[in-house]
């Protein structure tokens, strides 16, 4: 298995766990195909859960980091908003000697990989966008899926969140694949701090310049992110490709092929 070495690095005065996976291609700075990838978690995600991603890609190093409050990074002591993260992802970058890479985020971390596009494009070789949107101009998911969303016992009871796994993120799992056990629990603070950073943000405006490869992954049975809000990214991203994951739910899916569209 390939793992992560862990460190606690201060960026712009905040200390954050981060997480470097290093492939196994030989281009540690970031030349040649196997740039190293960017990667930017969902809401009240820590680290651990996108273990999987890096045991499927070994030849690529891969770079990310738990949000203030988030996994094993401390509470926030001021708020901060999408630009401030960006920053602190760029100087990790400079940190571990990366020039370009590419870009990857899912749900919210999707939109924190846009805005990181919009502010340091030139770093910026490919972005891929995961069930995700532009943000406040996005088409909400279900009610009823929203509301699982917001109960803590999805991240301290793993027998809620089993339970209620596929009404929480659709698709055809039930997330006794290991992610329930990979989960550590937010602090309020920090995923809060979360909601907040992303109050009134949106990348509508600014996408249309983008210039990085875009690759943007829709779940077909998507309760959260419903895939219309991916046909709104594909608009406005010039030459953007937009890939339908047929069975797919919010981040995960089962063994059904893809569609392409």
């Amino acid at each position: 298995m390939n793992k992560p070495k862990i460190s606690m690095e201060t960026v712009d005065g905040r200390s954050l766990r981060v997480a470097h996976w290093q492939g196994t291609a030989g281009q540690g700075k970031g030349r040649g195909d196997n740039l190293p990838i960017l990667f930017f978690n969902g809401i009240g995600a820590n680290l651990e859960l996108i273990q999987p991603l890096a045991e499927l890609l070994p030849d690529r190093d891969i770079l990310t980091f738990d949000m203030p409050g988030i996994g094993g990074s401390p509470d926030p002591v001021v708020p901060y908003r999408p630009w401030m993260i960006a920053r602190i992802a760029d100087l990790l970058l400079d940190r571990f000697g990366y020039d370009r890479c590419d870009v990857m985020g899912i749900s919210w971390g999707g939109a924190m990989a846009q805005q990181f596009a919009i502010q340091f494009g030139p770093r910026v070789n490919r972005l891929v966008l995961v069930a995700t949107s532009a943000g406040m101009l996005m088409v909400p998911g279900k009610i009823s899926s929203l509301s699982k969303m917001a109960d803590p016992r999805r991240y301290i009871d793993p027998d809620f969140m089993l339970k209620n796994f596929q009404k929480l993120y659709g698709g055809d799992t039930d997330g006794a694949d290991g992610h329930v056990t990979r989960i550590t629990p937010p602090s309020k603070m920090g995923y809060f701090g979360q909601l907040f950073a992303m109050l009134g943000w949106t990348s509508a405006p600014f996408l249309p310049f983008l210039s990085a490869k875009t690759l943007i992954m829709m779940g077909e049975d998507d309760n959260i992110v419903p895939i219309a809000n991916g046909h709104i990214l594909k608009t406005l991203i010039h030459g953007a490709q937009l890939h339908v994951v047929k069975g797919g739910g919010h981040s995960y899916k089962g063994t059904s092929n893809a569609a392409d569209s």
